[in-house]
């Protein structure tokens, strides 16, 4: 797939050069099968299971419609594509290399259908065209920044970060002679600024929360000894606040103790403002979590969704047959990996593929293997007939006959395939929860239809499907089943007036039960028993064409804030609800930089420097992803999730400064 070959090119970019995977410029849906799908996209023509653009303009789509009827003998012949190409802008040597960051960034969570945590991966793109003496400048600059890099050790990630080209554009903007921030500027007054103007946004934040509610997001981490730590933050649709680090070594299980903690954070959050509280399962987190109920009687608790279908997966793999086969599939993944030459030859083959994903959680790893292999079959079996396979000393090897003789069993794929159709429901729910945005409306419904598509796949056999079935009710039973859960299914527009809707009574009464939690104030339960009859009966503004349009193009939160103000106390119900997200572990905390802080005996005011670089730090990271993903939620589409694309897990995070010399003499005033 060539840039510039086509003039779709202008209102889309290359996400995933290897699955040939495009994102749209105005909606910013992505889609695998390269250009000629997304012609479709942007020219709002269905085709399979492409969605129409609701964002692209009139002349876009008109143009694009005009290239798919024009007959290919129309098109410009290819001294014309070459020469355009030529005459293009000179790139420099920070992008001579490789795609343009503007074409093929990470597949990113900004604008996708598939939420997550996927950052973007912006960086600086083509140098602008200049002369021979402004082309020797840019190179000498890359040069000295490339020189700064190496020298400091510091990871090549840094360049994706969105703060990278605004220094380096500040930096220009003051020209020649500029002097940068010295030593100690930068761990005094600046970090002090940066911690006030983070504060200054976690102001403007609790603003957003009288309307939206927040969720207080409580995640552990031990290292299966003596050391425990706990990172509190508060979750909202307009991003995710880190509040403080703790170390509860020594108190990991005093309910008492944990329940002061999540006490004195709803307390600075504002117990108004907050909707749920989302912590660890274990039974000490249980018990703290039961007194902050009876102290507030409105708030609603349960433990992290991730955790509970992680906790799915986890069982499944524990079925015999399953369990037979994702071992054979670590086999295969072990000798693929187990030999340098092996992994470069298969690699050749499957298009640089990887096949294990080791930084997802793991049986999500087992899974997505298992995914990666079935996927590349076909390669597989050509790999042991390749001329340089055969030549090679490695084919005569005991093991490497072993995996061959397994790939060719017929029994191992036909379980391979009915392993990946069996989990893939699970897969695409988790995708769905491990992510920032908001995803409550949607956790419900999501393990319904898993549940439903587990069962046709079998086609109603229950010898088959019923023990995968009793493992999801089971875990979703003991871990996470909520009436907040049904209440937000139910106040999902695009669920709620879908023509396949069945009415579900756990649902319904699950709804009543929420809002008469939330609302115990006897004027306000009066008005929610007024509202419920307009939202089912889609009375007045919430009938109206727009309304309905929007019950599929907007996200739910958003739906109701626009269509829901002739029912004040239920939109507010329903904005409150279905902006909470249902995970505490979609941020991948850097928890190896936060022990090393509890690690050595520092004085009380270095503490305090490292606990505000920590904050700093962590909150420019979730600024970073809340700026990537934008304002505005999009509404869910549950085929368009992609579980093989990046995980939020995945994605690199920069690490703390564990050098701490920098704390060596602090001045006074610090």
């Amino acid at each position: 797939m060539v840039r510039g070959r086509d003039a779709c090119w202008e209102h889309c970019v290359l996400v995933d050069a290897t699955r040939q995977k495009v994102r749209c410029n105005y909606c910013h849906r992505e889609f695998s099968g390269g250009v000629y799908r997304m012609k479709f996209h942007l020219a709002q023509i269905k085709n399979k299971d492409i969605v129409p653009c609701s964002e692209v303009p009139d002349d876009v789509r008109n143009l694009i419609h005009s290239i798919l009827t024009t007959p290919r003998k129309q098109k410009a012949p290819k001294k014309l594509k070459i020469d355009h190409t030529a005459n293009g802008p000179q790139h420099s040597s920070s992008s001579a290399s490789g795609y343009n960051a503007k074409n093929a960034g990470s597949s990113g969570q900004h604008g996708s259908t598939c939420p997550s945590l996927l950052l973007p991966l912006p960086s600086p793109g083509a140098q602008p065209t200049a002369n021979d003496a402004q082309k020797q400048k840019y190179d000498n600059a890359d040069n000295k920044i490339a020189l700064f890099f190496f020298h400091n050790s510091i990871p090549f990630s840094a360049s994706k970060s969105i703060y990278y080209q605004a220094m380096v554009d500040a930096i220009a903007d003051c020209g020649a002679g500029y002097k940068p921030p010295t030593y100690e500027a930068l761990r005094s007054t600046l970090l002090e600024k940066v911690k006030e103007e983070i504060n200054e946004n976690y102001r403007k934040l609790k603003d957003e929360w009288k309307d939206t509610g927040c969720s207080i997001l409580s995640d552990c981490w031990s290292d299966g000894r003596s050391k425990s730590l706990l990172v509190l933050s508060v979750a909202s649709p307009k991003g995710t606040q880190f509040l403080k680090l703790v170390d509860i070594s020594s108190r990991a299980d005093d309910a008492y103790y944990l329940f002061e903690l999540l006490d004195s954070v709803i307390m600075e959050v504002g117990a108004e403002n907050v909707v749920q509280v989302i912590t660890d399962s274990a039974t000490s987190y249980a018990y703290a979590a039961g007194l902050l109920l009876k102290k507030y009687p409105s708030l609603f608790w349960f433990p992290c969704a991730s955790y509970c279908i992680e906790k799915m997966l986890e069982d499944i793999s524990k079925l015999e047959w399953v369990s037979t086969t994702l071992e054979e599939t670590r086999t295969v993944a072990r000798f693929i990996y187990s030999d340098g030459w092996i992994l470069s030859l298969m690699k050749k083959l499957t298009g640089g593929r990887e096949f294990v994903r080791p930084k997802v959680a793991r049986f999500m790893t087992h899974f997505l293997t298992l995914r990666s292999i079935v996927n590349q079959e076909d390669d597989l079996k050509h790999f042991f007939s390749h001329a340089d396979w055969l030549s090679s000393g490695h084919s005569r090897r005991p093991d490497a006959l072993a995996i061959k003789s397994l790939l060719y069993l017929e029994r191992f794929w036909k379980s391979a395939h009915e392993i990946i159709s069996m989990s893939e429901p699970l897969l695409k729910l988790l995708r769905l929860v491990d992510g920032d945005m908001p995803a409550m409306g949607y956790i419900y419904e999501g393990i319904e239809n898993a549940k439903l598509a587990i069962k046709a796949f079998y086609k109603g056999c229950d010898e088959k499907y019923m023990p995968v079935l009793e493992i999801i009710e089971r875990r979703w039973s003991m871990h996470c089943h909520s009436h907040l859960h049904a209440a937000a299914a139910f106040l999902n527009p695009s669920i709620f007036y879908d023509p396949s809707f069945k009415f579900d009574v756990n649902m319904r009464n699950g709804f009543h039960a929420a809002l008469w939690k939330m609302f115990p104030e006897g004027n306000d339960r009066t008005e929610l028993v007024k509202d419920e009859p307009v939202y089912i009966k889609a009375r007045g503004a919430l009938g109206s064409k727009f309304a309905i349009m929007g019950r599929t193009l907007n996200s739910p939160g958003d739906w109701w804030t626009t269509y829901g103000y002739e029912i004040p106390v239920l939109q507010r119900a329903a904005v409150r609800i279905l902006s909470q997200p249902c995970s505490s572990y979609w941020f991948k905390w850097n928890w190896s930089a936060f022990e090393n802080i509890y690690t050595k005996n520092h004085t009380r005011m270095e503490l305090e420097k490292l606990n505000d670089l920590v904050f700093v730090h962590c909150n420019l990271r979730l600024q970073e992803i809340s700026q990537s993903r934008g304002a505005k939620c999009r509404p869910v589409t549950y085929d368009e999730i992609d579980v093989s694309s990046e995980w939020p897990t995945e994605s690199e995070s920069s690490s703390l400064l564990l050098d701490d010399s920098w704390l060596d003499n602090l001045p006074f005033e610090c």
